[in-house]
Protein backbone atom coordinates (compact mmCIF):
# COMPACT_ATOMS: atom_id res chain seq x y z
CA UNK A 1 0.00 0.00 0.00
CA UNK A 2 1.39 3.40 -0.96
CA UNK A 3 1.65 5.79 1.93
CA UNK A 4 0.02 8.55 -0.12
CA UNK A 5 -3.21 6.52 -0.27
CA UNK A 6 -3.46 6.09 3.52
CA UNK A 7 -5.90 8.48 5.16
CA UNK A 8 -7.18 8.12 8.70
CA UNK A 9 -9.19 10.79 10.49
CA UNK A 10 -11.06 10.94 13.78
CA UNK A 11 -11.68 13.00 16.89
CA UNK A 12 -9.23 12.60 19.77
CA UNK A 13 -8.55 14.32 23.06
CA UNK A 14 -5.32 15.79 24.30
CA UNK A 15 -5.84 16.54 27.94
CA UNK A 16 -9.26 18.21 28.14
CA UNK A 17 -9.16 19.66 24.63
CA UNK A 18 -10.75 18.06 21.59
CA UNK A 19 -8.73 17.69 18.39
CA UNK A 20 -9.22 16.33 14.90
CA UNK A 21 -6.36 13.93 14.13
CA UNK A 22 -5.42 13.25 10.51
CA UNK A 23 -2.92 10.86 8.95
CA UNK A 24 -2.56 11.76 5.29
CA UNK A 25 0.35 11.38 2.92
CA UNK A 26 3.63 12.10 4.61
CA UNK A 27 2.18 13.89 7.66
CA UNK A 28 0.34 13.23 10.89
CA UNK A 29 -1.43 16.33 12.20
CA UNK A 30 -3.86 17.27 14.94
CA UNK A 31 -6.03 20.41 14.92
CA UNK A 32 -7.64 21.90 17.99
CA UNK A 33 -11.42 22.43 17.69
CA UNK A 34 -13.46 25.05 19.51
CA UNK A 35 -16.95 24.54 20.91
CA UNK A 36 -18.46 25.24 17.48
CA UNK A 37 -16.23 22.64 15.84
CA UNK A 38 -14.10 25.31 14.11
CA UNK A 39 -10.40 24.80 13.51
CA UNK A 40 -7.89 26.53 15.75
CA UNK A 41 -4.20 25.69 16.08
CA UNK A 42 -2.74 22.86 13.99
CA UNK A 43 0.38 20.85 14.79
CA UNK A 44 1.83 18.81 11.93
CA UNK A 45 4.64 16.25 12.20
CA UNK A 46 6.33 14.53 9.23
CA UNK A 47 6.09 10.76 9.45
CA UNK A 48 9.84 10.70 8.89
CA UNK A 49 10.32 12.55 12.18
CA UNK A 50 8.08 10.34 14.30
CA UNK A 51 10.31 8.49 16.75
CA UNK A 52 7.81 5.97 18.15
CA UNK A 53 4.13 5.23 18.74
CA UNK A 54 3.36 3.46 22.01
CA UNK A 55 0.09 2.21 23.47
CA UNK A 56 -0.92 3.73 26.80
CA UNK A 57 0.44 6.71 28.69
CA UNK A 58 4.21 6.60 28.44
CA UNK A 59 7.00 8.84 29.73
CA UNK A 60 10.76 8.30 29.38
CA UNK A 61 12.01 11.49 31.01
CA UNK A 62 13.12 12.03 33.70
CA UNK A 63 12.57 8.29 34.10
CA UNK A 64 10.63 5.67 32.19
CA UNK A 65 6.99 5.33 33.21
CA UNK A 66 4.32 3.27 31.43
CA UNK A 67 0.62 3.24 32.30
CA UNK A 68 -1.40 0.88 30.14
CA UNK A 69 -4.82 2.35 29.39
CA UNK A 70 -7.44 1.11 26.94
CA UNK A 71 -8.00 4.25 24.89
CA UNK A 72 -4.67 6.12 25.04
CA UNK A 73 -1.60 6.14 22.85
CA UNK A 74 1.55 8.29 23.05
CA UNK A 75 3.35 9.80 20.08
CA UNK A 76 7.07 10.65 20.33
CA UNK A 77 8.52 12.87 17.63
CA UNK A 78 11.20 15.40 16.77
CA UNK A 79 10.46 18.83 18.18
CA UNK A 80 12.51 21.85 17.17
CA UNK A 81 13.51 24.32 19.84
CA UNK A 82 11.71 27.66 19.68
CA UNK A 83 15.06 29.40 20.17
CA UNK A 84 16.57 27.76 17.08
CA UNK A 85 15.42 25.04 14.69
CA UNK A 86 18.80 23.29 14.73
CA UNK A 87 18.35 22.14 18.33
CA UNK A 88 16.06 19.13 18.51
CA UNK A 89 14.27 17.76 21.54
CA UNK A 90 11.98 14.78 22.03
CA UNK A 91 8.37 15.87 21.63
CA UNK A 92 5.65 13.89 23.40
CA UNK A 93 1.89 14.08 22.97
CA UNK A 94 -0.64 11.75 24.61
CA UNK A 95 -3.88 11.10 22.72
CA UNK A 96 -7.11 9.68 24.08
CA UNK A 97 -9.50 8.02 21.61
CA UNK A 98 -13.26 7.45 21.98
CA UNK A 99 -12.78 3.66 21.99
CA UNK A 100 -10.09 1.02 22.28
CA UNK A 101 -10.74 -0.21 18.74
CA UNK A 102 -10.10 3.26 17.36
CA UNK A 103 -6.95 3.50 19.49
CA UNK A 104 -5.70 0.20 18.08
CA UNK A 105 -6.47 1.40 14.54
CA UNK A 106 -4.45 4.59 15.05
CA UNK A 107 -1.47 2.72 16.49
CA UNK A 108 -1.52 0.14 13.69
CA UNK A 109 -1.78 2.73 10.91
CA UNK A 110 0.98 4.93 12.36
CA UNK A 111 3.33 1.96 12.77
CA UNK A 112 2.57 0.86 9.19
CA UNK A 113 3.35 4.35 7.96
CA UNK A 114 6.66 4.28 9.86
CA UNK A 115 7.67 0.94 8.34
CA UNK A 116 6.68 2.08 4.85
CA UNK A 117 8.30 5.48 4.94
CA UNK A 118 11.26 4.86 7.25
CA UNK A 119 12.68 1.58 5.96
CA UNK A 120 16.22 2.99 6.10
CA UNK A 121 16.21 3.56 9.85
CA UNK A 122 18.91 1.70 11.82
CA UNK A 123 17.93 -1.33 13.87
CA UNK A 124 21.29 -2.38 15.34
CA UNK A 125 24.24 -0.11 16.14
CA UNK A 126 27.81 -0.54 17.31
CA UNK A 127 28.57 2.20 19.84
CA UNK A 128 32.06 3.28 20.92
CA UNK A 129 32.39 5.48 24.01
CA UNK A 130 35.56 7.44 24.79
CA UNK A 131 35.46 7.77 28.60
CA UNK A 132 38.41 10.19 28.67
CA UNK A 133 37.43 12.75 26.01
CA UNK A 134 36.27 16.28 26.80
CA UNK A 135 35.20 16.51 30.42
CA UNK A 136 35.16 12.70 30.74
CA UNK A 137 31.36 12.62 30.59
CA UNK A 138 30.98 10.40 27.51
CA UNK A 139 29.60 7.38 29.34
CA UNK A 140 27.19 9.49 31.39
CA UNK A 141 25.94 11.31 28.28
CA UNK A 142 25.25 8.05 26.49
CA UNK A 143 23.47 6.32 29.39
CA UNK A 144 21.32 9.27 30.45
CA UNK A 145 20.50 10.99 27.13
CA UNK A 146 21.12 8.64 24.20
CA UNK A 147 20.40 5.08 25.33
CA UNK A 148 16.76 5.86 26.35
CA UNK A 149 16.09 7.27 22.85
CA UNK A 150 17.59 4.21 21.16
CA UNK A 151 15.49 1.92 23.37
CA UNK A 152 12.31 3.91 22.66
CA UNK A 153 12.92 3.65 18.90
CA UNK A 154 13.52 -0.10 19.10
CA UNK A 155 17.24 0.16 18.27
CA UNK A 156 19.51 -2.46 19.82
CA UNK A 157 23.11 -1.46 20.48
CA UNK A 158 26.39 -3.13 21.34
CA UNK A 159 28.48 -0.78 23.47
CA UNK A 160 32.29 -0.76 23.63
CA UNK A 161 33.97 1.55 26.15
CA UNK A 162 37.43 2.14 24.72
CA UNK A 163 40.54 1.76 26.87
CA UNK A 164 43.28 2.78 24.44
CA UNK A 165 43.90 4.86 21.35
CA UNK A 166 42.79 3.33 18.02
CA UNK A 167 40.82 0.57 19.75
CA UNK A 168 37.66 1.57 17.86
CA UNK A 169 39.51 1.61 14.54
CA UNK A 170 41.02 -1.83 15.14
CA UNK A 171 37.65 -3.24 16.23
CA UNK A 172 35.99 -2.10 13.00
CA UNK A 173 38.85 -3.43 10.87
CA UNK A 174 39.03 -6.87 12.46
CA UNK A 175 35.72 -7.84 14.10
CA UNK A 176 32.60 -9.28 12.48
CA UNK A 177 30.19 -6.43 11.72
CA UNK A 178 27.40 -8.52 10.24
CA UNK A 179 23.99 -7.14 11.17
CA UNK A 180 25.12 -3.67 12.18
CA UNK A 181 23.52 -0.72 10.39
CA UNK A 182 26.04 1.83 11.60
CA UNK A 183 28.81 2.70 14.03
CA UNK A 184 28.45 5.47 16.60
CA UNK A 185 31.15 7.42 18.41
CA UNK A 186 30.47 9.09 21.75
CA UNK A 187 33.40 11.49 21.91
CA UNK A 188 35.11 14.24 19.95
CA UNK A 189 36.80 14.65 16.58
CA UNK A 190 39.59 12.26 17.54
CA UNK A 191 37.12 9.45 18.23
CA UNK A 192 35.32 10.20 14.98
CA UNK A 193 38.61 9.96 13.11
CA UNK A 194 39.14 6.45 14.49
CA UNK A 195 35.76 5.34 13.17
CA UNK A 196 36.39 7.08 9.86
CA UNK A 197 39.67 5.25 9.29
CA UNK A 198 38.15 1.96 10.39
CA UNK A 199 35.11 2.17 8.14
CA UNK A 200 37.04 3.32 5.07
CA UNK A 201 39.81 0.78 5.62
CA UNK A 202 37.33 -2.07 6.09
CA UNK A 203 35.41 -1.14 2.95
CA UNK A 204 38.54 -0.97 0.79
CA UNK A 205 39.82 -4.29 2.15
CA UNK A 206 36.58 -6.04 1.26
CA UNK A 207 36.61 -4.43 -2.20
CA UNK A 208 40.23 -5.40 -2.85
CA UNK A 209 41.36 -1.78 -3.31
CA UNK A 210 44.71 -0.45 -2.10
CA UNK A 211 44.33 2.67 0.02
CA UNK A 212 47.97 3.55 -0.64
CA UNK A 213 47.38 4.25 -4.33
CA UNK A 214 46.99 8.05 -4.47
CA UNK A 215 44.93 8.00 -7.68
CA UNK A 216 42.73 4.93 -7.27
CA UNK A 217 38.99 5.56 -6.95
CA UNK A 218 38.00 4.34 -3.48
CA UNK A 219 34.86 2.33 -2.83
CA UNK A 220 32.10 4.39 -1.12
CA UNK A 221 31.23 3.09 2.35
CA UNK A 222 27.77 1.69 3.11
CA UNK A 223 28.15 1.58 6.90
CA UNK A 224 26.90 4.87 8.35
CA UNK A 225 28.77 6.80 11.04
CA UNK A 226 27.00 8.64 13.83
CA UNK A 227 28.47 11.26 16.16
CA UNK A 228 27.32 11.97 19.72
CA UNK A 229 29.35 15.08 20.67
CA UNK A 230 31.23 14.57 23.93
CA UNK A 231 34.79 15.73 23.24
CA UNK A 232 37.08 18.71 23.58
CA UNK A 233 36.44 19.60 19.93
CA UNK A 234 33.35 18.54 17.97
CA UNK A 235 33.95 20.34 14.70
CA UNK A 236 32.61 17.57 12.44
CA UNK A 237 29.35 17.35 14.36
CA UNK A 238 28.85 21.11 14.35
CA UNK A 239 29.60 21.42 10.63
CA UNK A 240 27.16 18.64 9.65
CA UNK A 241 24.34 19.22 12.14
CA UNK A 242 24.71 22.88 13.09
CA UNK A 243 24.88 22.39 16.85
CA UNK A 244 26.79 20.31 19.38
CA UNK A 245 23.94 18.72 21.29
CA UNK A 246 23.81 14.99 22.18
CA UNK A 247 20.01 14.71 22.01
CA UNK A 248 19.87 16.40 18.59
CA UNK A 249 22.53 14.05 17.22
CA UNK A 250 20.82 11.01 18.74
CA UNK A 251 17.51 11.94 17.10
CA UNK A 252 19.23 12.29 13.71
CA UNK A 253 20.52 8.75 14.20
CA UNK A 254 17.14 7.41 15.31
CA UNK A 255 15.23 8.69 12.29
CA UNK A 256 17.94 7.44 9.93
CA UNK A 257 19.12 10.70 8.39
CA UNK A 258 21.85 10.19 5.80
CA UNK A 259 24.39 12.82 4.77
CA UNK A 260 27.18 11.99 2.28
CA UNK A 261 30.56 13.45 3.16
CA UNK A 262 33.72 14.16 1.18
CA UNK A 263 36.97 12.82 2.60
CA UNK A 264 40.51 13.97 1.85
CA UNK A 265 43.17 11.25 1.63
CA UNK A 266 46.67 12.40 2.60
CA UNK A 267 49.64 10.58 1.06
CA UNK A 268 53.41 10.74 1.30
CA UNK A 269 54.79 9.37 -1.96
CA UNK A 270 52.95 6.04 -2.36
CA UNK A 271 51.88 5.65 1.27
CA UNK A 272 48.58 6.64 2.84
CA UNK A 273 49.24 8.78 5.90
CA UNK A 274 45.72 9.71 7.11
CA UNK A 275 42.20 10.66 6.09
CA UNK A 276 40.78 14.09 6.86
CA UNK A 277 37.35 15.70 6.68
CA UNK A 278 37.80 19.09 8.34
CA UNK A 279 41.34 20.49 8.20
CA UNK A 280 44.76 19.74 6.77
CA UNK A 281 46.75 22.77 7.90
CA UNK A 282 50.42 23.77 7.67
CA UNK A 283 52.07 26.73 9.36
CA UNK A 284 50.00 28.49 12.00
CA UNK A 285 47.50 25.68 12.61
CA UNK A 286 50.25 23.06 12.67
CA UNK A 287 52.34 25.09 15.09
CA UNK A 288 49.37 25.64 17.41
CA UNK A 289 48.70 21.90 17.58
CA UNK A 290 52.37 21.07 18.16
CA UNK A 291 52.62 23.67 20.92
CA UNK A 292 49.34 22.53 22.54
CA UNK A 293 50.71 19.00 22.90
CA UNK A 294 53.19 20.39 25.44
CA UNK A 295 50.34 21.69 27.59
CA UNK A 296 47.80 18.87 27.60
CA UNK A 297 47.46 19.29 31.36
CA UNK A 298 45.62 22.57 30.65
CA UNK A 299 42.72 20.77 28.99
CA UNK A 300 40.82 22.58 26.18
CA UNK A 301 42.31 25.89 27.39
CA UNK A 302 45.65 24.79 25.90
CA UNK A 303 44.44 25.67 22.39
CA UNK A 304 43.81 29.32 23.31
CA UNK A 305 47.12 29.57 25.13
CA UNK A 306 49.05 27.93 22.31
CA UNK A 307 47.32 30.05 19.70
CA UNK A 308 48.39 33.27 21.43
CA UNK A 309 51.92 32.00 21.87
CA UNK A 310 52.30 30.94 18.23
CA UNK A 311 50.83 34.23 17.00
CA UNK A 312 53.42 36.17 19.00
CA UNK A 313 56.17 34.11 17.36
CA UNK A 314 55.19 35.68 14.02
CA UNK A 315 56.40 32.78 11.89
CA UNK A 316 56.10 32.10 8.19
CA UNK A 317 57.38 29.24 6.06
CA UNK A 318 58.57 28.75 2.51
CA UNK A 319 56.84 26.18 0.37
CA UNK A 320 55.62 25.13 -3.06
CA UNK A 321 51.87 24.49 -3.33
CA UNK A 322 50.49 22.76 -6.41
CA UNK A 323 46.76 22.33 -6.84
CA UNK A 324 44.31 20.88 -9.33
CA UNK A 325 41.43 23.40 -9.68
CA UNK A 326 37.81 22.29 -9.71
CA UNK A 327 35.30 23.40 -12.33
CA UNK A 328 34.53 27.08 -11.51
CA UNK A 329 31.19 26.82 -13.32
CA UNK A 330 29.79 24.49 -10.64
CA UNK A 331 30.61 26.50 -7.51
CA UNK A 332 33.12 28.93 -6.05
CA UNK A 333 34.51 29.50 -2.55
CA UNK A 334 33.60 33.19 -2.95
CA UNK A 335 29.98 32.77 -4.11
CA UNK A 336 28.56 33.58 -0.64
CA UNK A 337 26.36 30.46 -0.57
CA UNK A 338 26.00 28.07 2.35
CA UNK A 339 25.87 24.29 2.18
CA UNK A 340 22.59 23.61 3.98
CA UNK A 341 20.30 20.61 4.25
CA UNK A 342 19.16 19.57 0.77
CA UNK A 343 22.05 21.47 -0.86
CA UNK A 344 21.57 21.67 -4.65
CA UNK A 345 25.30 21.64 -5.43
CA UNK A 346 25.89 18.47 -3.41
CA UNK A 347 22.81 16.75 -4.84
CA UNK A 348 23.83 17.48 -8.42
CA UNK A 349 27.38 16.34 -7.67
CA UNK A 350 26.22 12.77 -6.99
CA UNK A 351 25.55 12.08 -10.68
CA UNK A 352 28.84 13.72 -11.63
CA UNK A 353 30.85 11.73 -9.09
CA UNK A 354 29.17 8.37 -9.76
CA UNK A 355 28.14 8.30 -13.43
CA UNK A 356 28.08 4.48 -13.41
CA UNK A 357 27.11 3.70 -9.85
CA UNK A 358 25.74 0.28 -10.82
CA UNK A 359 29.20 -0.83 -11.94
CA UNK A 360 31.43 0.19 -9.07
CA UNK A 361 33.54 -2.96 -8.90
CA UNK A 362 37.19 -2.70 -7.96
CA UNK A 363 38.27 -3.32 -11.56
CA UNK A 364 35.96 -0.57 -12.79
CA UNK A 365 37.27 1.74 -10.08
CA UNK A 366 40.86 1.25 -11.20
CA UNK A 367 39.98 1.80 -14.85
CA UNK A 368 37.95 4.92 -14.06
CA UNK A 369 40.67 6.34 -11.82
CA UNK A 370 43.26 5.91 -14.56
CA UNK A 371 40.98 7.66 -17.03
CA UNK A 372 40.22 10.45 -14.57
CA UNK A 373 43.84 11.15 -13.67
CA UNK A 374 44.72 11.55 -17.35
CA UNK A 375 41.88 13.97 -18.08
CA UNK A 376 41.50 15.89 -14.83
CA UNK A 377 43.18 19.09 -16.04
CA UNK A 378 46.31 21.17 -15.52
CA UNK A 379 48.03 21.63 -12.18
CA UNK A 380 48.78 25.16 -10.96
CA UNK A 381 51.89 25.90 -8.89
CA UNK A 382 52.34 28.65 -6.29
CA UNK A 383 55.64 29.27 -4.50
CA UNK A 384 56.26 31.68 -1.69
CA UNK A 385 56.38 32.26 2.04
CA UNK A 386 53.14 31.44 3.84
CA UNK A 387 51.69 32.10 7.28
CA UNK A 388 49.45 29.10 6.78
CA UNK A 389 48.30 26.68 4.11
CA UNK A 390 44.91 25.07 4.76
CA UNK A 391 42.76 22.52 2.94
CA UNK A 392 39.24 21.81 4.15
CA UNK A 393 36.42 19.64 2.79
CA UNK A 394 33.75 21.47 4.81
CA UNK A 395 33.15 24.87 6.30
CA UNK A 396 34.86 23.70 9.53
CA UNK A 397 32.48 25.90 11.49
CA UNK A 398 32.37 25.72 15.27
CA UNK A 399 30.69 27.68 18.08
CA UNK A 400 33.54 30.21 18.14
CA UNK A 401 33.62 30.55 14.36
CA UNK A 402 30.04 30.05 13.14
CA UNK A 403 31.03 30.56 9.49
CA UNK A 404 34.20 28.48 9.74
CA UNK A 405 37.44 28.46 7.75
CA UNK A 406 35.61 28.51 4.41
CA UNK A 407 31.95 29.53 4.76
CA UNK A 408 30.93 28.43 1.24
CA UNK A 409 32.59 24.99 1.31
CA UNK A 410 30.32 22.04 0.54
CA UNK A 411 30.01 18.75 2.39
CA UNK A 412 29.58 16.45 -0.59
CA UNK A 413 30.56 18.05 -3.91
CA UNK A 414 33.87 16.23 -4.37
CA UNK A 415 36.01 19.32 -3.83
CA UNK A 416 37.95 21.05 -1.09
CA UNK A 417 38.88 24.66 -0.45
CA UNK A 418 42.58 25.55 -0.47
CA UNK A 419 43.36 28.68 1.58
CA UNK A 420 46.77 30.32 1.15
CA UNK A 421 47.73 33.04 3.61
CA UNK A 422 50.97 34.64 2.49
CA UNK A 423 53.47 36.26 4.80
CA UNK A 424 52.20 39.57 6.15
CA UNK A 425 52.61 41.87 9.13
CA UNK A 426 51.26 40.73 12.53
CA UNK A 427 48.32 43.15 12.44
CA UNK A 428 47.22 41.90 9.02
CA UNK A 429 47.33 38.27 10.16
CA UNK A 430 45.42 39.15 13.32
CA UNK A 431 42.75 40.78 11.14
CA UNK A 432 42.49 37.55 9.13
CA UNK A 433 42.09 35.45 12.29
CA UNK A 434 39.58 37.84 13.85
CA UNK A 435 37.33 37.81 10.78
CA UNK A 436 36.64 34.11 11.39
CA UNK A 437 34.57 35.17 14.41
CA UNK A 438 32.63 37.93 12.61
CA UNK A 439 30.48 38.30 9.51
CA UNK A 440 33.31 39.96 7.56
CA UNK A 441 34.85 38.16 4.59
CA UNK A 442 38.17 36.68 5.75
CA UNK A 443 39.22 36.18 2.10
CA UNK A 444 38.85 39.87 1.25
CA UNK A 445 42.46 40.64 2.17
CA UNK A 446 45.37 41.25 -0.23
CA UNK A 447 47.55 38.48 1.23
CA UNK A 448 44.82 35.78 1.24
CA UNK A 449 43.69 33.64 -1.69
CA UNK A 450 41.28 30.73 -1.81
CA UNK A 451 40.78 28.10 -4.53
CA UNK A 452 38.27 25.29 -4.96
CA UNK A 453 40.37 22.22 -5.74
CA UNK A 454 40.29 18.48 -6.34
CA UNK A 455 43.86 17.73 -5.25
CA UNK A 456 46.85 19.47 -3.64
CA UNK A 457 50.59 18.78 -3.41
CA UNK A 458 53.02 20.49 -1.03
CA UNK A 459 56.82 20.42 -1.21
CA UNK A 460 59.77 22.38 0.13
CA UNK A 461 61.94 24.57 -2.11
CA UNK A 462 65.16 22.76 -2.98
CA UNK A 463 67.33 25.70 -1.91
CA UNK A 464 65.81 26.07 1.56
CA UNK A 465 67.89 26.61 4.71
CA UNK A 466 66.96 23.42 6.58
CA UNK A 467 68.96 21.65 9.23
CA UNK A 468 69.51 17.90 8.99
CA UNK A 469 66.67 17.11 11.36
CA UNK A 470 64.10 19.16 9.42
CA UNK A 471 65.15 17.77 6.05
CA UNK A 472 65.05 14.23 7.41
CA UNK A 473 61.49 14.81 8.67
CA UNK A 474 60.34 16.19 5.32
CA UNK A 475 61.73 13.22 3.40
CA UNK A 476 61.50 10.18 5.64
CA UNK A 477 58.94 11.23 8.19
CA UNK A 478 61.19 10.69 11.18
CA UNK A 479 59.91 12.63 14.18
CA UNK A 480 61.69 13.42 17.42
CA UNK A 481 61.44 10.71 20.01
CA UNK A 482 62.11 10.66 23.69
CA UNK A 483 65.80 11.67 24.22
CA UNK A 484 66.58 8.64 26.37
CA UNK A 485 65.12 6.21 23.83
CA UNK A 486 66.90 8.00 21.02
CA UNK A 487 70.21 7.80 22.81
CA UNK A 488 69.72 4.12 23.63
CA UNK A 489 68.89 3.29 20.04
CA UNK A 490 71.97 5.16 18.82
CA UNK A 491 74.23 3.22 21.18
CA UNK A 492 72.64 -0.08 20.21
CA UNK A 493 72.96 0.71 16.51
CA UNK A 494 76.61 1.78 16.76
CA UNK A 495 78.01 -0.46 19.48
CA UNK A 496 80.63 -1.74 17.05
CA UNK A 497 81.47 1.79 15.84
CA UNK A 498 84.13 4.16 16.99
CA UNK A 499 84.24 5.96 20.32
CA UNK A 500 84.50 9.22 18.39
CA UNK A 501 81.13 8.60 16.76
CA UNK A 502 79.54 7.92 20.14
CA UNK A 503 81.06 11.07 21.57
CA UNK A 504 79.71 13.19 18.69
CA UNK A 505 76.23 11.73 19.08
CA UNK A 506 76.30 12.36 22.82
CA UNK A 507 77.32 15.98 22.23
CA UNK A 508 74.50 16.46 19.73
CA UNK A 509 72.04 15.02 22.24
CA UNK A 510 73.26 17.37 24.95
CA UNK A 511 72.75 20.33 22.61
CA UNK A 512 69.20 19.19 21.87
CA UNK A 513 68.48 18.81 25.59
CA UNK A 514 69.83 22.31 26.24
CA UNK A 515 67.68 23.73 23.44
CA UNK A 516 64.58 22.04 24.84
CA UNK A 517 65.30 23.45 28.31
CA UNK A 518 65.65 26.95 26.85
CA UNK A 519 62.38 26.59 24.94
CA UNK A 520 60.64 25.34 28.08
CA UNK A 521 61.66 28.34 30.18
CA UNK A 522 61.63 31.05 27.52
CA UNK A 523 58.98 29.74 25.16
CA UNK A 524 59.20 29.04 21.43
CA UNK A 525 59.52 32.75 20.62
CA UNK A 526 63.00 32.84 22.20
CA UNK A 527 64.32 29.90 20.17
CA UNK A 528 65.59 29.92 16.61
CA UNK A 529 62.58 29.84 14.27
CA UNK A 530 62.37 26.51 12.42
CA UNK A 531 62.55 26.44 8.63
CA UNK A 532 59.64 23.99 8.39
CA UNK A 533 56.35 23.62 10.21
CA UNK A 534 54.22 20.52 10.79
CA UNK A 535 50.90 19.46 9.32
CA UNK A 536 47.76 19.46 11.45
CA UNK A 537 45.44 16.77 10.09
CA UNK A 538 42.15 16.86 11.99
CA UNK A 539 43.97 17.36 15.27
CA UNK A 540 46.83 14.94 14.62
CA UNK A 541 50.41 15.87 13.70
CA UNK A 542 51.61 14.26 10.49
CA UNK A 543 55.13 12.78 10.43
CA UNK A 544 55.86 14.19 6.96
CA UNK A 545 56.23 17.68 5.54
CA UNK A 546 55.97 16.91 1.81
CA UNK A 547 52.52 15.43 1.17
CA UNK A 548 49.83 15.11 -1.48
CA UNK A 549 46.08 15.34 -0.84
CA UNK A 550 43.14 14.20 -2.95
CA UNK A 551 39.45 14.81 -2.25
CA UNK A 552 37.31 11.64 -2.36
CA UNK A 553 33.76 12.67 -3.18
CA UNK A 554 30.98 11.31 -0.94
CA UNK A 555 33.17 8.53 0.39
CA UNK A 556 31.31 8.06 3.69
CA UNK A 557 27.82 8.71 5.05
CA UNK A 558 26.85 10.21 8.38
CA UNK A 559 23.65 9.97 10.38
CA UNK A 560 22.92 13.67 9.70
CA UNK A 561 21.12 15.85 7.16
CA UNK A 562 23.34 18.92 6.96
CA UNK A 563 22.72 22.23 8.67
CA UNK A 564 19.08 23.25 8.51
CA UNK A 565 18.16 26.79 7.53
CA UNK A 566 16.92 28.69 10.59
CA UNK A 567 13.84 29.73 8.65
CA UNK A 568 13.23 26.33 7.10
CA UNK A 569 10.54 25.37 9.57
CA UNK A 570 8.27 28.08 8.21
CA UNK A 571 8.87 27.69 4.49
CA UNK A 572 7.29 24.34 3.65
CA UNK A 573 3.78 24.26 5.00
CA UNK A 574 2.44 21.44 2.88
CA UNK A 575 3.60 17.83 2.76
CA UNK A 576 4.70 17.87 -0.84
CA UNK A 577 5.88 14.75 -2.61
CA UNK A 578 9.34 16.26 -3.11
CA UNK A 579 10.08 16.98 0.53
CA UNK A 580 8.55 13.64 1.58
CA UNK A 581 7.85 14.87 5.05
CA UNK A 582 11.48 15.65 5.88
CA UNK A 583 11.35 19.44 5.78
CA UNK A 584 9.45 20.78 8.72
CA UNK A 585 7.60 20.39 11.96
CA UNK A 586 4.95 23.04 12.62
CA UNK A 587 4.33 24.18 16.16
Amino acid sequence: MEIESVRVESSVWVGKKRFRALLSGWYFSWTELDKKNRDKKTISVPIGEVVAVVEGQVEIQPQKKVEDTDRDFTLFYVKRSSSGGRIWTLGRTQFCCPSRDLRDQWVAQLKTALKTHCSSRPHRLLVFINPYGGKMRGKQIYLSLVAPLFELAGISSHVVVTERANQARDHILKKDLTGFDGVICVGGDGMFSELLHGVIGRTQQEAGISEHDPIVMLQPCDLHIGIIPAGSTDCVCFATVGVNDPVTSALHIVIGDSQPLDVCSVHHQSTLVRYSVSLVGYGFYGDVLAESERHRWMGPLRYDYSGCLVYLCNRSYRGIVQYLPADPQISSPRDSTRCLSGCRVCSESTERLFPHSDSCSSLYSRQLSQYSIESEGEWISVEGRFRCVSLTCMSSSCPRSPKGLSPSAHLADGTGDLILVRDTNPLGFLTYLHRHTTTQDQFDLPFVEVHRVKAVRFSLPPDGDYDDEEREQSISGVVLEDPEKLCESDIEFSKDGSQQYLAERQKEQEMKDERKKREFFCGPCCSKPPAVSVWNCDGEILPYTEISCRVRGQLVRLFARGIEDDGGAQKCREGSRNCKGRCVIHT
